[in-house]
């Protein structure tokens, strides 16, 4: 998790999962029922995105598919285990709600001058998502949805900011690491790709549109590229993506779907490599 400084295995915006996971129910004997869903298609080529390219449209279209998927859980459904070590479906969900109205805060600061904060502490805002994680499932996707259209009003208004405005930081906690407001956009379009997979409910990183599959895997690299220690990561997707990490020495490949949930989840079921691979780091 992180909030824009890598936390433990989780998105731009996560952290620590707080004081564990919901009390579980009896897990559904199926699948939750969820909207049906097509892998995009298309060429694998085309113009490049950038972090900054992404707009309150992309985080918009992400956002429905979210709350798609939100709104066909069943109660017993979100108390069921995430991908997110610790945390049930619940806390992603109430998760994705407080990082909405987080990210409302950091852009609230650019635009009022303010000196806030994304958080007043990690403290806090565990609790937070913890409180939020067992309630029933109406409520978290309502939860979700009306702290989405609040950000998503701010997004609209910043876009219009000069540049000056837009180039503002905004401490993550008091004294803590400093997130750039006109990233905004990308912070929170990774919180809802990663978290819609982490659901477990219908959606992987293979639904993802390829550009933005493409955009999140070179962010990842590059946050790999920057810890400690960086493996030594050669990574082919079959899309044609190349990136290297550390030396390169050693292969990895498999689609851009397969190499992100690898990456970002520890999940190796959709790699392949010549030798055996030393974990990723989490926090990526």
């Amino acid at each position: 998790m992180s909030d824009l400084a890598p936390d433990t295995m989780r998105s731009e915006d996560e952290g620590s999962p707080g004081s564990g996971p919901a009390t579980p129910g009896t897990p559904p004997t199926t699948p939750p029922t969820t909207p049906p869903t097509t892998p995009p298609t298309g060429p694998t080529t085309g113009p490049v995105l950038r972090l900054r390219d992404v707009t309150a449209r992309h985080v918009a279209a992400e956002t429905d598919r979210v709350v798609a998927t939100a709104v066909s859980l069943r109660n017993d459904a979100v108390l069921a285990p995430s991908l997110c070590d610790g945390w049930s479906r619940g806390h992603v969900l109430s998760h994705l709600a407080r990082n909405a109205e987080a990210l409302s805060r950091v852009v609230d600061a650019a635009l009022d001058g303010t000196d806030a904060t994304m958080y007043r502490s990690d403290e806090e805002r565990d609790a937070e998502i913890d409180a939020g994680a067992r309630r029933c499932a109406a409520d978290l996707a309502d939860d979700v949805r009306r702290t989405a259209d609040d950000l998503s009003a701010r997004l609209e208004r910043l876009a219009g900011l000069p540049p000056e405005q837009r180039g503002r930081t905004v401490p993550r906690t008091p004294g803590g690491p400093d997130i750039s407001v006109d990233l905004v956009p990308f912070l929170r379009l990774r919180e809802l790709v990663l978290h819609h997979v982490d659901l477990q409910a219908g959606f992987g990183f293979e639904h993802v549109p390829p550009d933005l599959a493409a955009l999140l895997l070179d962010s990842t690299v590059r946050r790999l590229r920057e810890t400690d220690d960086p493996p030594p990561y050669g990574i082919r997707t079959t899309e044609g993506d190349d990136h290297v990490v550390g030396d390169g020495s050693l292969g990895v490949r498999g689609s851009r779907a397969g190499v992100l949930l690898w990456l970002t989840r520890g999940r190796p079921d959709g790699i392949r490599s010549d030798a055996p691979l030393p974990a990723p780091p989490t926090g990526v």
